[in-house]
């Protein structure tokens, strides 16, 4: 199925969640902010919100400096 990630076509599997557009992304244990639909989804529900077509998922990677 389609979604927009970071606004662009992106293709995940069937029944995919969070958890794992995040892994598929390479970006497990890095620090990363999630929203889908423009609300902010917590990592730790990131497993339970499964995804669906349509759904608008930003990304965002907290890059420290100074």
């Amino acid at each position: 199925m389609q979604i927009e990630l970071n606004g662009k076509p992106h293709v995940v599997a069937e029944g995919a969640d969070l958890a794992q557009l995040i892994a598929a992304l390479d970006l497990t244990g890095k620090a990363v902010a999630v929203a889908v639909n423009r609300q902010v989804v917590p990592s730790q529900s990131w497993a339970g919100r499964m995804l669906v077509e349509t759904d608008r998922v930003d990304v965002v990677r907290a890059i420290g400096g100074g």
